[in-house]
């Protein structure tokens, strides 16, 4: 039986003190977005072209429009962000900078609400990443960034008998095992310190892609960073250097370099049930 009152598990409910929260970081997130010389954007909650996004094809809730095309409901902002700029917008706009805030769905119910921002036609990440951590330095909030480059999975899974799911499962064992010295180095590689270490030793095409990471950590204010090189994101579209943004055991942000045909960009989102969860917690301490 279904109560009047009750709400399908995954979505969300906010009022009061929750609600207030939320508004307040859409309110920190867009004066500063707008400040760094970003617009909004809105984008349909229908679309054709979640399969760009999501590896995981099961996740998309699925409609079909009225010439029975099939659709589904919008489980990631970035990919419909540039086709719309780039295709359906471009001769109306020479803006490369958007942000947006809506929800994201996941089959079958579950609602993801989410601050992004897009810079099209942008190739170096630190570009978008100093708005975010902007965001998070207004909230009163100092949480670990970690750095990542989707190309070193991809290049180790050329050079040795491993997958990406070997990557996106954290198979560290598998990797090991192949008794590697300059690879067991990176399994361990965590800190910026330790980075010049295993360059060193490695390939030189992985070396090209360390030293990108090395690079982003510099030009980074943040002070509380590590290193994970061997970390392999769920998004398909990433593909170099990449971020998250982590409190605990909640992940508050994510974001990296992307290709859609041929136009390079940079861009993040930052979960904001995640936030408003950690900034009531720290209100009751």
């Amino acid at each position: 039986m279904i109560f009047e009152h009750e709400i399908p598990d995954g979505s969300k409910l906010y009022f009061g003190e929750s609600a207030k929260k939320k508004r307040y970081i859409e309110s920190v997130a867009s004066e500063i977005l707008y400040a760094d010389g970003f617009d909004e954007i809105v984008t349909p909650l229908f679309s054709y072209h979640q399969h760009l996004s999501i590896s995981d094809e099961r996740q998309l809730v699925r409609v079909n429009d009225k010439q029975n095309h099939k659709m589904t409901l919008r489980a990631d902002s970035t990919i419909d962000v540039v086709h719309i700029i780039d295709k359906r917008l471009g001769r109306n706009t020479s803006h490369k900078k958007w942000f947006y805030i809506q929800p994201v769905f996941r089959y079958p119910s579950t609602e993801i609400y989410q601050v992004g921002a897009e810079f099209l036609g942008e190739g170096s990440l630190s570009r978008v990443m100093s708005s975010a951590m902007k965001i998070f330095e207004t909230l009163s909030l100092e949480p670990l960034v970690q750095i990542s480059n989707m190309r070193i999975p991809m290049l180790l899974c050329e050079m040795f008998d491993l997958t990406l799911d070997d990557f996106r499962h954290i198979n560290i064992e598998k990797m090991l095992s192949l008794k590697v010295q300059w690879l067991s180095k990176l399994v361990y590689l965590q800190y910026i310190d330790e980075i010049d270490e295993v360059i060193a030793i490695v390939p030189e095409a992985i070396q090209v892609e360390l030293i990108k990471m090395k690079e982003l950590c510099n030009e980074l204010t943040c002070k509380n960073s590590v290193l994970s090189p061997l970390y392999y994101a769920s998004m398909i579209y990433y593909d170099e250097l990449y971020f998250r943004v982590i409190e605990k055991n909640e992940v508050f942000a994510n974001g990296g370099r992307y290709k859609n045909d041929e136009l390079t960009s940079v861009g993040f989102a930052i979960f904001t049930d995640n936030l408003i969860e950690t900034l009531s917690k720290e209100e009751k301490k």
